[in-house]
């Protein structure tokens, strides 16, 4: 099982792509991925792919979250998908506000 968590402040307008350089951003194997993240402000949207699904569509990310607290899935509804060997997993992050948002996530990809 391999886990990458962000913490981010994304400027005003600006995107973040927290699973780029990731050493799974490609998962080696068939498996399944969970993602769990949250905002300190309205305003941030994400949009979730692996590989050719698009496992949420451009979307507004729960906020309440504190800055630097990490979300759990027993407080965030988490996106859960099988992935299949090769895809590439992806999330963006966009900041629609004025002023800069910090986000935070966890994604756990468990090979099976």
């Amino acid at each position: 099982m391999a886990n990458l968590t962000w913490a981010q402040s994304v400027a005003a307008g600006a995107t973040f792509t927290p699973l780029n350089g990731w050493q799974y951003e490609y998962a080696p194997f068939g498996g399944t991925i969970e993602i769990v993240h949250d905002a300190t402000a309205v305003g941030m949207v994400a949009t979730i792919t692996s590989g050719s699904d698009t496992l949420q569509e451009r979307s507004p990310v729960s906020a309440g979250g504190a800055a630097g607290v990490m979300p759990s899935a027993l407080d965030r509804l988490p996106v859960v998908d099988e992935v299949a060997a090769g895809d590439r997993l992806k999330i963006l992050y966009e900041n629609t506000t004025g002023g800069a948002v910090n986000v935070e996530g966890t994604c756990i990809y468990t090979p099976g």
